[in-house]
């Protein structure tokens, strides 16, 4: 199988269906993208890692990676290998220095532990040809196949005009709140809200 390099290019909510997310991936250098319906956790543990945002405490993904580390053995690469009956499937492939393991999964999950092991996200041509939409760069993007609009960059819900008058002072506590209480995403915005303000 030739395996086609993708990028993730956003994150957005679906308003038809709540708590559930379209996470969007990009074919490296080329024009098509590949929707796949995700669940609100595992959006969160997608960005979390996207964004460079360091939990209070670990999360499932994290200690999966804390887990292979104690264990010596490192995440090569994540491929989303299958589609039936709209839904798809994916495989983690594993090293421990001698011998190569391959392991079934969501591919939401696959994502969040390949980010963060730092491994690259593939596809097959049948896969991106059956599920696959072409997007022109100058044009709005409008699926023809029915998946979800990206309305967003990943983190979705930001509110930024909401900390445009507030002093930097009460936007560390908010920030300090925020992961306190495991709201990344608006730990993200905080965080960005500052970023532009240094």
């Amino acid at each position: 199988m030739k395996k086609i390099k993708l990028d993730i290019l956003g994150l957005s909510s679906r308003q038809s269906q709540s708590g559930s997310f379209a996470l969007v991936l990009g074919e490296a250098g080329g024009k098509r993208r590949l929707p796949i319906i995700i669940g609100m956790f595992e959006a969160q543990a997608i960005a979390i890692e996207v964004e460079r945002i360091i939990p209070t405490r670990p999360m499932t993904h994290d200690l999966f990676k804390s887990f292979a580390d104690a264990f010596q053995f490192r995440v090569e690469e994540v491929i989303i290998s299958d589609l039936k009956d709209g839904v798809f499937f994916a495989k983690i492939i594993s090293f421990d220095g001698t011998d190569k393991r391959v392991i079934d999964s969501r591919p939401s999950d696959a994502i969040a532990i390949g980010l963060r092991f730092n491994a690259p996200i593939f596809t097959s041509e049948k896969i991106l040809a059956e599920a696959g939409i072409e997007f022109d760069d100058d044009a709005d993007f409008t699926p023809t196949k029915e998946p979800p609009k990206p309305t967003a960059k990943i983190p979705t819900l930001r509110r930024q005009d909401d900390f445009k008058n507030l002093s930097i002072e009460k936007l560390y506590d908010m920030l300090e709140e925020a992961l306190a209480n495991e709201n990344y995403e608006r730990a993200a915005t905080i965080r960005d809200e500052l970023n532009r303000r240094n």
